[in-house]
């Protein structure tokens, strides 16, 4: 992705891409009920590579699926590229892990820049504590076999109801995490910028006494002409 672009996303927030991407008609571009393992402060960002799971079938899910070298979910661990972010399908089921500890951890020594399941890992405690940013609903201890079989790695795929397709981009806060589509990441991300600066603007107006009628959204002249003054001030 654009390097300048992975810049200005790592400084925005989901909220204020949430709002650009409406704008464009993009309403369901959050992936709902996700939290972040131990908030790094900073933001995740990066391409979407992704893995998703089916409902389990018992004759095909025992352990030793594991010593199966071409099993996608120890093949998306180690194809994932260096700054993306491995997304997975999950279903939205957290009764069984979508990974634990040893493979996120080598997900981050691959050079990976997040980790995003709307199920659950094992071994979250361990995981918060990784530097690498990762998303989950909840800690879940039972093996993905319980539950769930990886079966297509890099495809369209849902994850927590928002439609991630490889290479759009990923972005994550302390909040929630976001799904630009790639082909408008670049515009998006310039514009998200440009409100980060003018709510920034905003909020210290209302800290010190300001109402919010004709400065959230900006209506009035004197407001504009008072935030331009404002950004000159601080070199933004």
């Amino acid at each position: 992705m654009n390097e300048a672009t992975r810049e200005m996303l790592m400084e925005v927030s989901v909220a204020t891409l949430a709002t650009a991407l409406f704008k464009r008609g993009l309403r369901h571009q959050v992936i709902q009920g996700v939290k972040p393992l131990g908030w790094k402060g900073r933001n995740m960002v990066g391409p979407a590579f992704t893995l998703r799971y089916i409902p389990a079938r018992e004759d095909r899910n025992s352990l030793t699926v594991f010593r199966n070298p071409e099993h996608p979910q120890r093949v998306a661990i180690e194809t994932c590229p260096a700054g993306h972010v491995l997304v997975m399908d999950s279903r939205k089921q957290a009764d069984a892990a979508s990974a634990g500890d040893i493979l996120v951890t080598r997900l981050m020594m691959r050079g990976g820049a997040g980790v995003v399941t709307d199920g659950g890992f094992r071994d979250a405690a361990t995981i918060a504590g990784l530097e690498m940013p990762a998303y989950h609903t909840r800690p879940s201890s039972p093996t993905n076999l319980t539950n769930n079989e990886a079966i297509a790695i890099n495809e369209p795929i849902g994850c927590g109801d928002a439609p991630v397709f490889p290479g759009d981009i990923i972005v994550g806060d302390a909040d929630c995490v976001i799904v630009i589509p790639a082909g408008i990441a670049d515009e998006v991300a310039a514009e998200a910028t440009e409100m980060t600066v003018y709510e920034d603007f905003v909020v210290e107006q209302v800290k010190g006494g300001a109402g919010i009628i004709g400065l959230y959204p900006c209506t009035k002249d004197e407001t504009r002409e008072a935030f331009e003054a404002w950004r000159k001030t601080q070199n933004r």
